[in-house]
């Protein structure tokens, strides 16, 4: 199994192969924050490859992933990747996002769509699709190392078009 130093790049680790890798979902509250330290804290000597922390619904988790992976990558021996949304967020909180992970020593972005609204209404934002917000951390001068997400049953928002669909994946590698 393939540890990486903090700073690593995910994409590295991932042709080097193979990984372990843990995902947390980032806490909703002081408590469960301190518990999700200690979890880190009990889990480090497995080692993992990497840890990835998840972005609430409309970023309603943005202050919390992204402190916790500042965390993380400053007090561990292995990187954190932050999951960033484009729904519901400005192109300027994307980008003083990407500076706070850039200055942070953060190498890793999973870049997705996010989840729309329950309620169906408009997520607001400036972005329409993931690939937006890919070429946007493209485009950073961070040099982050990129992941994306894909349906294997087809996008919930697809048409229908199992090709479509593909070649939209296509655009967000």
């Amino acid at each position: 199994m393939t540890i990486a130093p903090q700073g690593q790049k995910i994409s590295d680790l991932l042709a080097a192969g193979p990984t372990l890798s843990f995902e947390f979902f980032p806490p909703k509250s002081d408590e469960a924050e301190r518990q999700l330290e200690k979890t880190i804290h009990e889990l480090a000597p497995l080692p993992p490859s990497f840890v990835s922390v998840t972005y609430g619904a409309g970023g309603s988790t943005r202050d919390r992933t992204r402190d916790i992976v500042i965390e993380v990558n400053r007090t561990q021996p292995f990187p954190a990747m932050p999951h960033l949304t484009c729904s519901g967020h400005t192109r300027a909180q994307i980008t003083e996002l990407l500076d706070e992970y850039a200055a942070a020593g953060i190498h890793n972005i999973l870049a997705l769509a996010g989840d729309p609204p329950a309620d169906g209404s408009d997520s607001g934002g400036d972005f329409a699709y993931a690939t937006e917000l890919v070429e946007m951390v493209r485009d950073h001068p961070g040099d982050f190392a990129i992941g994306v997400a894909a349906h294997p049953e087809m996008h919930p928002r697809s048409a229908g078009d199992r090709e479509a669909d593909r070649r939209w994946l296509a655009a967000k590698l």
